[in-house]
């Protein structure tokens, strides 16, 4: 390529990023400018990074680094002033903008809701499984009901209340000579020199309480 046709592309490259910087009034990257025009306009990466800083040393565009990378943006002295009405048809954009973001907002909020309950739940196969795991105990009881239904060494309800009346007198009776073992051997206690224990160790006596007995509840 000549240089006067080298001369002409740059110039058209330039003319293309600050038409494009000044209508979309925000900062873009080399990399990003080159990614938004390379299909419309054909520039090349070399082409587009050679004419933002060609744009930025006269004062054209502003330049901002962060870190390794550039930013560019239009100078925001050289737009026009926007009108009152253009001012307030911005501030009503950016009323309605901000409505949407906040209902995107609590959309999101509700779907990762339910993102976590599903994660939560049981999946397909799980479920599945589970279902046939219920069905096999729900036969094996329904099998032992019927095992139940047919025996004919039923309880009546004259004998269990038999053996509760029997249970509760057993009861009482053991109460009662608990209390009388424990009365007549702690008035022994009273004039015995040695500890309690010793006592009966010496005298053989064995407690409930020594063999962890229990006395049953009444039923």
């Amino acid at each position: 390529m000549s240089k006067g046709r080298e001369a002409a592309a740059g110039g058209g490259a330039t003319a293309v990023l600050l038409r494009y910087l000044r209508e979309q009034n925000r900062p873009y990257s080399a990399q990003d400018a080159f990614g938004n025009l390379q299909r419309e306009h054909g520039l090349g990466k070399a082409a587009v990074v050679k004419a933002l800083e060609q744009l930025a040393q006269q004062g054209r565009v502003r330049e901002k680094a962060y870190g390794k990378q550039k930013i560019y943006f239009a100078d925001q002295e050289q737009l026009p002033a926007a009108s009152d009405a253009e001012l307030r048809g911005l501030d009503g954009e950016i009323a309605t903008r901000s409505g949407q973001l906040q209902a995107l907002q609590q959309s999101c909020r509700h779907m990762e809701a339910e993102l976590k309950d599903l994660n939560s739940s049981m999946t397909t196969p799980e479920i599945a499984r589970e279902i046939e795991a219920l069905k096999k105990d729900c036969a094996s009881y329904t099998e032992k009901l019927e095992r139940i239904k047919s025996a004919t060494n039923h309880v009546t309800p004259e004998e269990k209340e038999k053996v509760c009346r029997e249970q509760q007198l057993y009861r009482r009776e053991w109460r009662r000579r608990k209390r009388m073992a424990t009365e007549l051997l702690d008035a022994i206690l009273e004039g015995y020199p040695k500890s309690k224990k010793q006592f009966f160790e010496e005298v053989g006596i064995e407690t409930d309480e020594d063999h962890g007995v229990v006395m049953p509840a009444t039923v």
